[in-house]
């Protein structure tokens, strides 16, 4: 029988808590979310207001992944949604506002995945984000040494630049703005990337194409586009390992660096609530309004 649970006065059936997600730790899908209970505050604060795209991994990594946007059948009447923009219309999808819609999703088997602009204002984008991808045999290391390049040249135009792990392979870099349209934060974050590939260029790529990316990092500046979704801060990915895009201090980068080292920017769940209570969410400048700046 599926257990019922109350969570802030919802009622919640929270289904195969003893299911096996990550066969490589045995990390059950009951462990998962009590490690999103755990990283509510935190995680909350990055969700608030933006419409949540879903890449749900029922079965566990291994097993079919799939996108969902759409508000999914069966959704609680209590859960709130907005109305979003594409292309060819308007759809609704999902807000999690609160800790019951998150353990509603959360339920459902999925990373979180957001855009850089808030439900009330789409298009407009009140954060700047560069995806850092490693090319093998790149790893991390070298995303430590192209985001440090990357993090004084937006300090120098004066945006506050925050770090975390994409819980998989790379590094994103996050910037605060005051709300600015999504092209023109793209034309921008473009610019930056084809600046980091002119200084360099042994480790910097900024186009996508296959060919150019063994053993440098691609500078994704794309996912500012008012249509494209980034993971979530602290949301558990769909790996081998349940590991998390973690918020990093800068003395980590650095040290990831000097050490040539991946491993210690490699973080499991087990691994978040501790972080919590030593630095708090290292990524509060990005919900912080008077860390926001204008776009140079």
């Amino acid at each position: 029988m599926t257990p019922i649970t109350e969570v802030e006065g919802r009622r919640l059936a929270l289904s195969n808590l003893d299911k096996v997600l990550y066969p490589a730790s045995g990390f059950t899908k009951g462990e998962m979310l009590h490690y999103y209970a755990t990283a509510a505050g935190s995680l909350l604060a990055h969700l608030y207001n933006r419409p949540v795209s879903f890449l749900r991994f029922p079965d566990g990594p291994d097993g079919q992944r799939f996108f969902a946007k759409n508000v999914p059948p069966g959704t609680p009447a209590w859960v709130r949604t907005a109305d979003v923009p594409r292309s060819d219309g308007t759809a609704r999808q999902i807000l999690v506002q609160d800790m019951a819609t998150l353990m509603w999703a959360a339920n459902l088997v999925t990373e979180f995945h957001t855009p850089q602009w808030q439900a009330d204002a789409p298009g407009r984008a009140d954060r700047l984000v560069l995806d850092l991808d490693p090319g093998a045999p790149a790893t991390v290391v070298e995303c430590c040494a192209a985001a440090l390049w990357l993090r004084d040249r937006l300090a120098a135009d004066g945006l506050h630049v925050c770090a975390k792990t994409s819980g998989s392979k790379g590094l994103h870099l996050l910037a605060p703005l005051e709300p600015t349209p999504s092209e023109r934060v793209t034309a921008y974050a473009k610019e930056l990337a084809v600046e980091a590939e002119q200084a360099l260029p042994e480790l910097v790529v900024h186009r996508m194409t296959r060919s150019l990316r063994p053993g440098k990092v691609f500078v994704d500046f794309s996912q500012n586009a008012a249509s494209k979704t980034t993971a979530a801060p602290y949301t558990l990915r769909a790996r081998p390992e349940p590991t998390v895009s973690t918020p990093v201090t800068w003395e980590e980068v650095e040290h990831c660096r000097e050490a040539a080292d991946p491993s210690p920017l490699v973080f499991r769940a087990p691994d978040i609530a501790p972080r919590l209570r030593l630095y708090g969410d290292l990524l509060g400048p990005l919900i912080n309004l008077n860390r926001a700046r204008p776009l140079p």
